[in-house]
């Protein structure tokens, strides 16, 4: 589901794509910052497919974006974060730019993750703990990490196992901008790094200290307006 924005003929249109166990609430801060400078914002929420949440692949999320990316208007850019990050490759060219924050990274950079063993439904909702979402979000405010303590959602085992496992990637034909944590125990940041280095990618290293701190931590609102600051250097702005 995408919350309804009416798009201005020329108006740069973002999709917004969430990482596992996220939903669209995580770009509140990217949002507005991106709706103050004219652009128009559209935040998705995967949905599990309709066997359940167990049966969910990474096809089910990635055919959802698709969907919701082809019924903006270009010029569009794709932001995705973690998993979202993922899936927003994937699609990559039907984009004018892409953002990617903290990305789960495809082949062959996935290799050098640590490796998990993923349960067919993930608890992340019914095993939520006030005390390790905190710990989770240290460079965020404690009502940021309150709201993502009441919002996250389980998650499938299936689509982090395929993940994990690496999604083919070839380097896209439009801009592409890396937004890093300064610090990143989920992904670490040296990955990333060399993953752009290898598309030729601009970087934008944020101060924020967590995997999710450049949409929820004290950083995001600055992280969105430098982001801002690269499209418009694009000159995709009508």
């Amino acid at each position: 589901m995408v919350a309804a924005v009416r798009v201005a003929e020329g108006k740069l249109s973002a999709l917004l794509v969430h990482g596992a166990g996220g939903g669209a609430w995580e770009w509140q801060a990217w949002a507005a910052v991106l709706q103050a400078h004219g652009v128009s914002a559209h935040a998705i929420e995967l949905q599990a497919a309709h066997a359940g949440l167990a049966s969910t692949c990474l096809q089910d999320y990635a055919l959802q974006l698709r969907t919701e990316l082809e019924r903006l208007p270009h010029p569009r850019v794709l932001i995705g974060a973690s998993l979202g990050g993922l899936l927003s490759v994937l699609y990559a060219d039907a984009a004018d730019a892409l953002v990617l924050v903290n990305p789960l990274p495809p082949a062959p950079w996935n290799q050098a993750l640590s490796q998990r063993e993923w349960a067919d439904t993930i608890p992340w909702q019914r095993h939520a703990r006030l005390a390790s979402t905190r710990d989770a979000m240290a460079d965020a405010d404690e009502a940021s990490a309150l709201f993502a303590f009441r919002h996250w959602r389980d998650e499938s085992g299936q689509v982090m196992r395929e993940a994990q496992a690496g999604i083919p990637s070839a380097k896209p034909g439009c801009p592409a901008l890396f937004v890093i944590s300064k610090r990143d125990e989920d992904v670490p940041p040296a990955i990333i790094f060399d993953w752009a280095k290898a598309w030729g990618a601009d970087t934008l290293e944020s101060l924020a200290t967590s995997h999710v701190g450049p949409l929820l931590g004290r950083q995001a609102a600055r992280d969105a307006g430098e982001t801002v600051a690269w499209l418009n250097r694009l000159g995709l702005q009508g």
